[in-house]
């Protein structure tokens, strides 16, 4: 018996008939461009060619969420990738961290992460 089922009691197994596919295009609004003081852009590394591009976002005042999913099984890449964001992000004063196994977040000057979740588990 798992921990969870010994505090919580049996976990009932959920089918397919339980969920429900939800249309979230009534959520998205297409709004005009208009500029913006900072940026959330999401990108995603392949090689460290894109390294240069990722710190010129940080330098401009952007969040950069990165996906690094593609460069994890080389790891002396992605040491070096997440080496120089986190040298970008020192920089700037700014602020970096995991969001997941293939997820990387920088922020800008002024912007930090709190790593402290809010609600869910």
């Amino acid at each position: 018996m798992k921990i969870k089922e010994l505090l919580f009691g049996p976990i009932p197994k959920q089918t397919e008939s339980e969920y429900a596919e939800l249309d979230l295009s009534q959520y998205e609004e297409v709004m005009e461009p208009e500029p913006a003081e900072t940026y959330i852009r999401v990108a995603e590394l392949s090689n460290l060619d894109g390294i240069p591009d990722l710190k010129k976002e940080i330098y401009e005042g952007n969040v950069v969420v990165v996906d690094i999913s593609a460069i994890k099984r080389d790891q002396m890449m992605l040491e070096r990738a997440l080496r120089d964001l986190h040298d970008v992000v020192s920089d700037v004063d700014g602020d970096i961290a995991g969001l997941d196994d293939d997820l990387v977040i920088t922020t800008p000057t002024g912007i930090k992460i709190d790593r402290s979740r809010i609600g869910g588990r």
